[in-house]
């Protein structure tokens, strides 16, 4: 449990999903059962006694039909046309060694939206769902090597290969090194 205050994006991040548990009417234990993800689990995550992984925000979207830049959007105030660099929101799960930013966060009457991901070398990231079944992604790699799989197929991304795909099933990302890998996606809801 933490002693010193909550990160304030953890906080935000925190409160959304409670916000989110409560709008559907659910007790923890309900949205276990649809997460798959424990009931301390969800609790600290909502007091934001820990910091939510990327898979755990996934799974949490995936139940709220939700992609997971929307859910970060929501806990910022209300986005401008032109998002400068300084103001991108960056959000960092450092036990899996994954950094991602928000360039072109989702925007009211939009579909797309553009992120930037960077993996440290051995950094392997699984989903078992997308938050949004049939999400469109185009893969953009702007340095090193990534590995993608997308349901059965595998994928070795090099510097500026792309991957187009869309998601219904599980994916995973990992950078095998020997450097990080850096790259853009852009994210289009259905």
């Amino acid at each position: 449990m933490r002693t010193e205050a909550p990160d304030p994006v953890d906080a935000r991040i925190g409160a959304r999903l409670a916000e989110l548990r409560a709008g559907q009417g659910w007790s923890l234990g309900e949205l276990a059962d649809r997460s798959g993800v424990s009931r301390s689990t969800l609790s600290r995550a909502e007091r934001a006694e820990i910091s939510a992984t990327a898979s755990l925000l996934n799974r949490l979207c995936h139940v709220y039909g939700r992609t997971m830049s929307q859910l970060l959007s929501e806990v910022e105030a209300a986005p401008a046309p032109v998002v400068r660099a300084a103001d991108q929101q960056v959000w960092r799960d450092p036990a899996a060694g994954f950094v991602r930013r928000s360039v072109s966060p989702p925007h009211g009457g939009l579909r797309g939206e553009l992120v930037e991901g960077r993996l440290t070398p051995g950094a392997d990231i699984a989903y078992d769902r997308p938050p949004v079944p049939g999400l469109e992604q185009h893969l953009w790699v702007l340095d090193g090597t990534l590995e993608v799989t997308v349901e059965e197929a595998s994928h070795t991304l090099g510097t500026g290969d792309c991957l187009r795909m869309r998601v219904f099933g599980p994916t995973r990302f990992r950078c095998p090194g020997p450097g990080a890998a850096r790259y853009a996606l852009a994210v289009v809801r259905p």
